[in-house]
């Protein structure tokens, strides 16, 4: 019986509803009763959250469908949901009950217009994977060769119908009776959620994604992508190559076949630096399930139903963005945030460059000599905090592709867990920050490095001399140094600029001998020199006090 009203429309929207209904009561109820918020209070508050999503877990399991792929999704989302919730989220693994053999073969016999033995010399009857949307057989073509038979659950696009209809009134009622209407763009995320999950539902898009993904990765010599059979696949039903090996984390695997642990993480890093950052499609769901290791150590990638894309404005904003951090401005943070549709309409861009600044200066004073899973798990959830309570909402491809990132830090430290991310990183990022590998963007790369004293030392100046709560005296006396290291630097660079061009006229009067050229040239190579060498003298000195207070302190 429950499984007939499992496809039933009216039961799976008030299930669904209801369900929702009754969280928001729970969390109406929950305020009007803790004026209060202390400690204890905070603890009621995070065991509520704990139940209610072991509760959406329970239902997704038992009902299926857009709940299981829903959950997900909202496990990527730190911008809209507590961290407890997303916590119990991130437990549920899209594995369901297989349904009987027989749909399966219904529907490959229908999109084939043909028998299975036409095609198949035999099929296991057993499934090997079993998930919301489709179940995966091991079987053999007529010449023999193995393959890997993907076939959509029975009926799985009405229940998605079914469940989008419960979704839409549930956003409707998140609207209406919460913050989350003035927060977020409740409509444009409903209209994300429809995309994402309807783009899994037809297999010719994960199709057309592995094969894009197989060209895109074919210099890579350790990776693999397998072949997909065009002819055999449709919307349902989907005919890849069979893959003999093991998850990436695998470590008796790895052990018994001699496997360089150093390698798998390095061409893992590659792979994911490749997608992650330039321009193009990522792979969403990079979970060691989807990442298999064959004996040889050859790192293959499958399931493409679920991706990403960067687009190549976007990667741009990306870099400026950086830019602006690194240079100490927040004017362009948020005119590259902007560009990303990253805030809000109504976003107070004074308020969210404060809080940018401050939460930057904090992870800058720390140390990141060493940074590992939980350091990054530990960044990625302040900035899930920081996101969730600014009117800042992220499009789902850059919610996923945090989730990405984090899922592969973890199996990355699963796999090699000396690696240092740091080290690793520094050349790539350099490269990227670089744009694209020319002379000119070398250059660029050069000129920004030269001007962030000048474009930082104006900028500390005017922060010193608005901040009036501390009487026109330095933050902190690591503030103070680091201002003068800048001023330091700045002046040095500048006068060894005019000594340059003192030089370049006295050169210029050995080819046109001019007196006032020679005047000219002389007097700036000499103030230049001067200054060169006051600001030199000066900086050391400052750099010796400093070492010697450290000793002093130490």
């Amino acid at each position: 019986m429950g499984q007939r009203l499992k496809y039933i429309s009216i039961y799976r929207i008030s299930i669904i509803v209801w369900m929702a209904l009754k969280f928001l009561i729970q969390i109406f109820w929950f305020e009007k009763r803790h004026r209060i918020w202390d400690q204890d209070t905070k603890r009621k508050w995070e065991e509520m959250l704990a139940k209610q999503a072991e509760e959406y877990r329970k239902k997704a399991v038992l009902l299926g469908g857009l709940l299981i792929k829903f959950g997900q999704f909202l496990s990527s989302r730190g911008d809209l949901l507590p961290q407890s919730f997303i916590k119990e989220l991130e437990g549920l693994v899209d594995r369901v009950e297989p349904v009987p053999f027989k749909y399966s073969k219904q529907t490959i016999e229908e999109d084939w217009n043909a028998p299975l033995d036409e095609y198949l010399s035999n099929i296991n009857e057993d499934s090997i994977a079993s998930a919301s949307i489709g179940e995966v057989y091991k079987a053999h073509l007529q010449d023999g060769t193995p393959v890997a038979v993907k076939v959509q659950r029975y009926r799985v696009r009405d229940t998605f119908r079914m469940d989008f209809k419960a979704l839409k009134i549930v956003f409707w009622m998140l609207d209406k009776l919460t913050i989350y209407g003035k927060k977020a763009d409740l409509p444009a995320l409903y209209r994300e959620v429809v995309r994402v999950i309807s783009n899994e539902l037809d297999f010719t898009m994960e199709l057309e994604n592995g094969n894009h993904f197989k060209k895109r990765f074919a210099d890579f010599e350790d990776v693999y992508i397998p072949d997909y059979y065009s002819d055999l696949s449709t919307k349902r039903v989907l005919v890849m190559e069979w893959i003999e090996g093991t998850k990436i984390t695998d470590l008796s695997f790895i052990k018994k076949h001699e496997i360089d642990r150093e390698k798998i993480a390095r061409t893992l890093f590659d792979l994911c630096v490749e997608q992650f950052l330039y321009a193009g499609m990522f792979h969403s769901d990079p979970h060691p399930g989807n990442l298999m290791l064959r004996e040889d150590g050859t790192v293959v990638v499958i399931d493409f139903g679920m991706v990403g894309e960067i687009r190549n404005e976007d990667a741009n904003s990306i870099r400026k963005m950086i830019q602006g951090f690194i240079l100490d401005d927040y004017d362009r943070v948020i005119e590259s945030l902007q560009e990303m549709d990253f805030l809000l309409p109504d976003a107070d861009t004074e308020k969210v460059k404060k809080l940018l600044k401050q939460t930057t200066d904090m992870y800058l004073d720390g140390n990141f000599d060493k940074l590992d899973a939980h350091m990054m798990n530990d960044m990625l959830g302040d900035l899930q905090e920081f996101v969730k309570e600014q009117p800042i909402q992220l499009p789902a491809d850059y919610a996923f592709l945090g989730r990405a990132t984090s899922i592969i830090v973890g199996v990355l430290t699963s796999v090699y867990p000396q690696i240092d991310l740091i080290k690793w990183g520094r050349p790539v990022i350099k490269e990227w920050m670089s744009g694209e590998a020319s002379s000119f963007s070398l250059y660029k790369e050069i000129a920004k490095e030269t001007a962030r004293p000048l474009l930082s030392l104006p900028r500390a100046l005017v922060e010193y001399l608005e901040d009036g709560d501390k009487e026109r005296e330095w933050k902190s006396y690591h503030q103070k140094n680091h201002l003068f290291h800048q001023y330091y630097l700045f002046y040095t660079f500048f006068s060894l600029v005019i000594a340059g061009i003192g030089a370049a006229a006295l050169y210029y009067t050995f080819i046109v001998p001019v007196l006032p050229t020679v005047w000219i040239g002389g007097i700036l190579s000499g103030v230049g020199v001067l200054g060169f060498l006051v600001s030199s003298f000066n900086h050391l000195r400052m750099l010796k006090r400093i070492h010697h207070n450290r000793r002093n302190e130490g």
